[in-house]
């Protein structure tokens, strides 16, 4: 898609107002621009120092797998605690447009084809009981969180996605999901076919967790925010985590972090990838009012949500691999795109936010293989993670706990399924092998910096050095080592979030290098060029 210089020069100008914004407010996701969510008050947990030598469990990672894995352990009598580096929902559950659905990313003809029917089947059922214990929570602690069932809509605009959808119809029945076929998407788009999935739903993600957080806390649960989990060792049976502030000693250690730290096989079992956000005010009133999903490739995806009155039109897409694309591009995309079929009366909110995409489709969920004991993991959520986040407080709480579980085996992080993941193995990590030697060797054209644009970031060379040089919008400049300190790929610069975003496996860093999104666990270097 064609772009023309208005178009760039009113999104830089729009994006830099929003870093302006971001500036004079207090950060709390890991991307400077805002969500709907965070506009909503917010319930601060204090951070005070552990008060017991030790805890059965401690959860590093402050989303909706952390919190409700912590609250399921300490409801059955156990001593957790909960460590966040930034504040609750810091990370993708501040970054979601929280669609609960019981058909997902993988659709249910790829876990037919790859791991069968039976499977397709425990997928199916899985998402049902997610969808059952977040309702259950909102009902047991009376959570305001705009919890609603909606009907979830999945269309065609073409023969080849009308052949698809057929498949995805038919193996979604015969998994037991309840759908049927329908004359309507839920939306004012011109389409082929469509189907239509029941008891879809959709809530207020902040809300949720925040009133999750607080009721752990109520029945003696431990929440340390700001605090970086910097080391973990292992010995004598326990855990010792230590942080920057103090240490930690656990018998279990639950990474609800996307992906583990350090270099190890998640880090190519799982691939980084950040998806767009616009939220709409219609000159009509005419908000769509169920969830809604189109088959393009990256699809778009739809829903509404009421903020203190005001309805909004979310609508998601455009998605692309972390380190790649071009943000600017994906906003304008989408704006373009929703402006033919919607009367728009302005943009309110835009946003993007990560995901990891499994190699085989399903979530890694369970014990962290080659590692040490009662180490446990949840990762590869796809565009799914509410669902399947909850999901995981389910099946880790049950694995530590010594209860059967009947999704546990399936969603295995140790599984082996070489046919299943193999091309998607290759596909997703040839472009990494890329970046490994490109990045590092190919030198970036000497660039005077005063050229740079402010809130602009660029790897230039200086006296033979490739830096890493931002400048800020007083014109001050800050230069840092490109290097990913994970596992030495050099970052590029994203616009629209001012980060600098590693190409390889995802991992984020701010404007000055602190890490904002893992799996690095230190810093970039700050590089002295006066």
């Amino acid at each position: 898609m064609l772009f023309s210089d208005q178009d760039m020069f009113r999104t830089i100008d729009l994006l830099n107002g929003i870093y302006m914004k971001a500036m004079n407010r207090y950060t709390n996701r890991d991307s400077i621009t805002e969500s709907l969510w965070q506009s909503a008050t917010m319930t601060h947990h204090r951070t005070i120092l552990p008060t017991k030598k030790y805890y059965d469990t401690l959860i590093i990672g402050g989303g909706i797998t952390g919190i409700t894995t912590a609250l399921l352990l300490q409801k059955s009598g156990q001593a957790c605690i909960l460590a966040e580096k930034n504040t609750l929902g810091f990370g993708t559950t501040g970054g979601t447009t929280a669609h609960l659905n019981t058909f997902f990313d993988a659709t249910y003809p790829q876990i037919e084809r790859d791991f069968g029917e039976e499977a397709a089947k425990l997928v199916a059922q899985s998402g049902v009981e997610s969808l059952n214990m977040i309702k259950q929570f909102v009902d047991e602690y009376g959570i305001n969180c705009d919890f609603e069932y909606k009907d979830g809509y999945l269309f065609s605009q073409n023969e080849d996605e009308s052949k698809a959808l057929m498949e995805i119809f038919e193996a979604s029945k015969k998994a037991g999901v309840a759908v049927s076929e329908t004359d309507e998407n839920g939306l004012p788009i011109p389409f082929e076919k469509a189907i239509k999935f029941k008891q879809q739903a959709q809530f207020h993600p902040l809300h949720y967790i925040n009133a999750l957080a607080d009721e752990f806390i109520r029945i003696g649960g431990v929440i340390v925010e700001h605090t970086f989990i910097k080391k973990t060792d292992y010995g004598a049976g326990m855990h010792s985590v230590q942080s920057e502030k103090f240490t930690i000693v656990a018998s279990n250690l639950v990474y609800a972090t996307h992906i583990p730290p350090g270099i190890n096989t998640f880090s190519v079992k799982c691939a980084p990838y950040r998806s767009y956000v616009l939220g709409l005010s219609l000159a009509n009133e005419d908000y769509p009012q169920a969830l809604s999903y189109d088959m393009l490739d990256a699809y778009h995806y739809f829903r509404t949500h009421v903020i203190d009155g005001k309805p909004y039109l979310l609508i998601g897409g455009e998605d692309h691999k972390t380190g790649h694309g071009n943000p600017q591009h994906s906003f304008l995309s989408l704006e373009q795109y929703a402006k033919r079929y919607f009367d728009i009366v302005s943009i309110d909110y835009r946003w993007s936010a990560q995901y990891y995409v499994p190699i085989d489709g399903l979530p890694y969920i369970g014990l962290l293989p080659h590692s040490n004991p009662n180490t446990f993991l949840a990762t590869g959520f796809n565009g799914n993670g509410m669902v399947f986040g909850t999901l995981s407080s389910k099946i880790i709480s049950d694995l530590i706990l010594q209860k059967k579980n009947s999704y546990a085996l399936l969603f295995d992080p140790g599984r082996i399924k070489p046919i299943a993941g193999f091309a998607s193995l290759v596909a997703e990590n040839a472009d990494v092998a890329w970046h490994f030697i490109a990045d590092r060797f190919s030198k970036t054209a000497t660039s005077a910096i005063s050229e740079l644009r402010p809130c602009q970031g660029k790897l230039i060379e200086v006296h033979g050095r490739q830096l890493a040089i931002y400048k800020n919008e007083k014109g001050e400049i800050t230069a840092l080592n490109p290097r990913c300190t994970h596992a030495g790929c050099t970052v590029k610069f994203n616009d629209v979030e001012q980060s600098w975003d590693c190409p390889c496996h995802g991992g984020r860093y701010d404007i000055t290098g602190k890490v904002l999104t893992g799996p690095p666990l230190k810093d970039l270097e700050s590089i002295n060029i006066s």
